[in-house]
Formats: structure tokens, sequence, C-alpha cells
């Protein structure tokens, strides 16, 4: 999730422009939980940060839940489904899998939405989708070893390997950036990974 992306929805507004669509209040809220975590869901703060009125919230929303689920719901289809459709556009699994791996760990470096987000799974609705994010993702990289040839049960357990590899990744490269290696060698330590996971016994 872009974190500006609320911020520039802001700034393109102006006289006769449109008003504020749900999605625009919806990313407004994700960047809030990037920032600050679920708690800082609250309508004022983000009318302030939008640059209009709490009428506006209610145009769209009629309480604070709904506007989580509406996040959460851009958030899966931002991080999830857009992403697992661009990589459709390469043919080959394999390159498929390395290219998905290299750019999801970028991503969620630079984007502490994710962390975030997994520091709330205790909550209803986060849990939810949360779930539904998880095996979306697992049986997606899942499906990648089967095309390159392994049966489904090691399919599956590959892809919950390079999963779980992912978020450690990704809570470290938040927590403890310093483990992680940078430059060339974070090019090197991925590609060895991913090595590892395509190893066939």
């Amino acid at each position: 999730m872009d974190m500006a992306r609320a911020e520039q929805a802001r700034q393109s507004r102006g006289p006769g422009r449109k008003r504020l669509s749900a999605r625009d209040w919806a990313d407004a809220a994700l960047a809030a939980i990037g920032e600050r975590g679920l708690a800082a869901v609250a309508v004022e703060p983000l009318a302030a940060r939008l640059g209009t009125t709490k009428g506006s919230f209610y145009w769209h929303f009629t309480n604070r839940e709904a506007l989580i689920e509406a996040a959460l719901s851009r958030w899966e289809e931002i991080c999830t489904e857009e992403i697992i459709t661009a990589m459709e556009c390469e043919p080959d699994p394999e390159k498929r899998l390395r290219t998905l791996f290299a750019q999801a760990t970028a991503s969620a470096a630079e984007d502490p939405l994710e962390v975030s987000l997994l520091a709330t799974a205790d909550h209803p609705q986060v849990a939810v989708v949360l779930r539904r994010v998880t095996e979306r993702r697992v049986g997606y990289v899942a499906h990648l070893f089967e095309e390159l040839g392994f049966p489904p049960d090691q399919a599956r357990q590959r892809g919950l390997l390079a999963y779980t590899s992912y978020l450690g990744h990704t809570q470290l490269s938040h927590a403890v950036p310093q483990a992680l290696p940078v430059g060339a060698e974070r090019g090197d330590y991925l590609e060895s990974m991913m090595d590892n996971l395509l190893r066939r016994a």
C-alpha cells in the first residue's frame, strides 16, 4: 500500500473536483493503520487528513467498523489480488515465483502496513481477512510449485515455507533491519532461499 496515496488524493482535489469516494476514505484508513495501527482509524483525524468533514464519511459509511471493512478489502485487493494478476503476465512459473518473492519482500520492507495488521490479528475483522489472505497467498505460491512439477502435498508444504519466510523477513525488516543483508547481498540471499525451496530431494 502506497503511504502517500491518501495525501495525493487530498492534494488532487480543488474547486470543481469530484467529491471524496469511499475508496479515498479506505485508502486514508489504510495509510493510518500503517502509520499508527488500527486505533488510528478515527473519523475526525481522517477527515482532517483528507481535507473534508465528517459529513463526507457518513455519506459513504454507517460507522467505523464499515470503514475498517472497506480498508481491509482494499488491502486484500491491492496487496494480494492485484499482485497475483500482475504475476500471471510471466509465463515461466519459476521466474514468477522468484519475482514475486523479491518484489513482495521489498514492498513489505518499505511499508509497515502488513506488520501493523499482523499486530492486530486478534481483532475480529482483521482476523477474518488475514485468514482469507493467508490462504489465498499460500495457495497461489503452492500452485506455482505444482506448475514446477512438485506433487500437491510437497507444493503446499513449500508454499507455506515460502510464505513463513516472507513473513519473517517482513517482521525483521521493521523490528531489526540490521539483521538482514542489504544491496547486492540481499539479492543473493533471496536467490539462495528460493534455490533451497526449489531443490528436489
